[in-house]
């Protein structure tokens, strides 16, 4: 206002040269910004789905929406609002059709970013939304037809846009430069992190290094004491509590070091192993109930595309959760709502998929068996279904060779091999005759396949009723167990097994030649009763949970764009209430592990074997 004299002179000189005066941008910028917040309004007014997030995306920051847990929760129930609007305007008489688009956008929302927020308790109610027939008489959304939600909504909106679009109104350069300079001090603050963890590092680098260093000296003294105790030499209780002081001295205050008895036996040991012992794990998220009986139903009356699409989730879920509790919670809430409708009295169940005409349906039917074999409770689950081993076994000899379903139904029959009555009914089966016709052309197998079916052989020809004519370990394994029959012993002599045998222990393989002798030694015993515990109930299935990689490799079933598939299937199509049935896990007894000079003596998989090798 100071300065209106000027700014006459500035317009005459202008127009007298023929310059344009170009418009002040605050103020059409503002009056922009202003318009795009009546067009969202009244778009939100109207329920105009289409107009309201058409202009959502382009004013609305990305960052803003995809990082402010506020904004999404916004955003979800803008979503619920444009879904349920023909119901409330028009309730009893709204255009189903239109009613029916919407649905699928809030369905298609969902499956996309919506997703994001299904592991949050507010907005899980919610996921059923689209599978409700009337939701203005379901008691889980009476609140979104009540009179003061709509302007409860409309408020927060409206605020939301006065502080997002007046910030998104300022000049581009200034918004550049202004992300600059944050990401600047991003990289500060991240390069501070950075340098506290490196100098933590070498602080526990050194550490390290002193305590190693500390170790070997003591091994040494240790070891001169061990050479001293050969010639007579007797090791003094002060001696010993010096050297356990040095060796506790990093790890525990001098106080305490100073003051534990370390002369009482057991006392450093105790200690030691307590230093090394795990932590134990933090508590991890439970993963949402299920609705099962929709589930099961799917899996029996469904497209053979969905019958795949749920059998893949399913196993996903039981393998990609984190080992111990959540696992046991999956695991428990498949056993406890009968997933392979162990109990059902129907004809067509989901086991019964094993029989279907789609070779993907048949392969991950078998991959999630698999699965349930992995774990010891799954094993007793599936121990408990009389069909099921008919249904493999069938599979086994009906399967093409190389089929990944075959390979995944003989390794669940290795795992449940671990248990004495699956070994009974495999034997009676005659299992193990299929077995060694199928190793005699070993040739054709794969490394896998022909890895569990000789552990199968093994297990199977560790009861008496399976010693008959059977990689080392298994092989040695069933014929140390077959040998303890007499007349079997008789026939290997004539048949100077010995002899064959020395050849082999001339390898440079001494864990080889000692399993060697045993059995030679087993050869010439003169024993005339077997394994004193082959038929009794014991079970040995005391193997721990191992759920191995293999059980998800070459998945051959893939989503289209848009499908659904995995968790995001489960928890968007079957939601339960309370699906989750806690259980105590049953505390598995650990068997005295065989010496690896020793053959095998006691069912094993694969995978467990290859544990203690390398241990």
């Amino acid at each position: 206002e100071e300065f209106e004299e000027t700014v006459h002179s500035f317009d005459r000189e202008c127009k007298r040269r023929g310059r344009v005066i170009p418009k002040l941008q605050g103020s059409t910028g503002d009056s922009k910004t202003h318009e795009i917040k009546k067009d969202l309004l009244r778009s939100f007014d109207d329920g105009d789905q289409k107009v309201f997030f058409e202009l959502w995306t382009e004013n609305i920051p990305s960052e803003v929406k995809n990082k402010d847990g506020e904004v999404q929760s916004l955003e979800f129930y803008l979503y619920i609002h444009f879904t349920i609007y023909p119901l409330r305007t028009h309730p009893g008489r709204h255009d189903q059709a239109e009613f029916e688009e919407r649905i699928s956008h809030f369905k298609q929302y969902l499956e996309t970013r919506g997703a994001a927020l299904s592991q949050i308790a507010e907005f899980l109610p919610y996921y059923a939304l689209p599978f409700v027939p009337n939701p203005t008489v379901h008691p889980s959304f009476k609140g979104l037809f009540q009179d003061s939600w709509i302007p409860h909504l409309k408020d927060k909106l409206e605020q939301f846009l006065s502080v997002t679009l007046k910030l998104s109104s300022s000049p581009r350069l200034l918004s550049l430069y202004v992300s600059f300079i944050m990401a600047m001090q991003q990289l500060q603050l991240q390069l501070v992190q950075s340098e506290r963890r490196m100098a933590s590092y070498v602080r526990k680098f050194n550490k390290m290094q002193a305590d190693y260093h500390n170790l070997i000296g003591i091994t040494a003294d240790l070891v001169d004491s061990l050479e001293a105790t050969v010639s007579g030499k007797m090791i003094s209780p002060e001696y010993l509590q010096t050297v356990c002081v040095r060796l506790f001295s990093s790890q525990m205050r001098q106080s305490v070091v100073q003051s534990t008895d370390f002369t009482r036996p057991g006392t450093a040991s105790s200690m030691l192993r307590a230093s090394i012992a795990p932590q134990r794990s933090k508590e991890v998220p439970m993963l949402p109930s299920l609705d099962y009986e929709k589930l099961k139903k799917d899996l029996v009356e469904g497209s053979d595309r969905l019958r795949s699409l749920l059998l893949q989730a399913l196993r996903w879920r039981l393998t990609r959760s984190l080992p111990g509790e959540q696992r046991d919670m999956v695991l428990q809430a498949y056993i406890s709502n009968d997933l392979l409708d162990h109990y059902s009295t129907t004809q067509r169940t989901v086991l019964h998929l094993m029989r279907s005409k789609n070779e993907i349906v048949r392969q991950y039917m078998a991959r999630l068996i698999n699965a349930f074999a992995s774990l010891v409770e799954g094993r007793v689950y599936l121990s408990q279904t009389p069909m099921l081993l008919k249904l493999l076994t069938e599979a086994l000899r009906n399967e093409e060779k190389d089929s990944l379903t075959r390979e995944n139904v003989l390794v669940t029959l290795q795992k449940l091999s671990l248990r004495r009555s699956q070994q009974t009914a495999m034997i009676e089966d005659g299992l193990i005759g299929w077995l060694v016709d199928e190793l005699q052309d070993s040739d054709c197998l794969s490394d896998y396949t022909l890895e569990y079916s000789a552990a199968l052989l093994m297990n199977l020809c560790l009861r008496m009723k399976g010693c008959y004519h059977v990689i080392r370990p298994y092989v040695n394994g069933a014929l140390y167990s077959i040998l303890c029959i007499p007349s079997v012993r008789q026939e290997a002599k004539e048949m100077s097994v010995e002899e064959i045998l020395r050849c082999y222990s001339k390898e440079e393989n001494p864990d080889l030649n000692r399993q060697i002798e045993f059995i030679i030694k087993q050869l010439n015993s003169a024993e005339e009763e077997g394994p004193e515990s082959d038929d009794e109930e014991e079970d040995d299935d005391n193997d721990e949970d191992l759920m191995e990689t293999d059980l998800d490799k070459e998945e051959v079933l893939q989503p289209q764009p848009r499908e659904l598939s995995g968790e995001s299937l489960l928890t968007t199509e079957y939601l339960g209430i309370l699906t989750n049935m806690a259980k105590l896990k049953r505390k598995s007894t650990p068997l005295p592990l065989p010496s690896v000079d020793e053959p095998l003596q006691r069912p094993v998989t694969p995978s467990s074997h290859r544990n203690v090798s390398a241990v």
